[in-house]
């Protein structure tokens, strides 16, 4: 199936479903919808991140998170972000949830629960998904940041930045 026909529930301000409607549709006329980002860390405390493929609607070509998806209709946050995990990198993985962001302009009008994954496994990028991945040293990963701020997605930044302040 096509990733514009892919159903996902719309939600208003405070997350409650109000309806359905495809991917395309939600997009198209801006409908408030869920979404997760996970971030993996290796034992080492580098973080994966993934670059878009060139084909996505949004963001093709940026750094993002290390996974991330539409929540489809009917489904919840966490079965998401399994789902993510195993379709994006081919892992599976204990979630920790970390934070929750209302729908805004940073996050495309999604409503996101991030996550934190740590793990050793082998990762293996769905090049459908991803055009390359890798991991970042914490300090490499400030660094490219500062320099290149437009290469990363606007959410990437808001989850990170958050994560960063959580760790303290």
């Amino acid at each position: 199936m096509d990733d514009s026909q892919e159903l996902l529930d719309f939600v208003d301000d405070e997350d409650r479903v109000i309806g359905q409607a495809t991917r395309g549709e939600v997009h198209a006329k801006g409908l408030l919808h869920r979404s997760v980002h996970i971030l993996v860390f290796n034992s080492a405390g580098d973080v994966f991140l993934q670059k878009r493929a060139m084909t996505k609607d949004e963001h093709p070509g940026y750094w993002d998170s290390s996974a991330a998806g539409h929540v489809n209709a009917g489904e919840d946050y966490p079965a998401c972000a399994h789902r993510e995990l195993q379709e994006e990198l081919g892992i599976t993985g204990e979630l920790q949830f970390f934070m929750k962001f209302s729908a805004c302009r940073e996050t495309l009008w999604e409503h996101v629960h991030s996550f934190i994954c740590t793990t050793d496994q082998k990762i293996t990028i769905n090049p459908l998904e991803i055009s390359e991945g890798r991991f970042w040293p914490i300090a490499e990963l400030q660094e490219t940041r500062q320099s290149r701020w437009g290469r990363f997605t606007s959410t990437f930044h808001l989850i990170f930045d958050n994560y960063l302040k959580f760790k303290g």
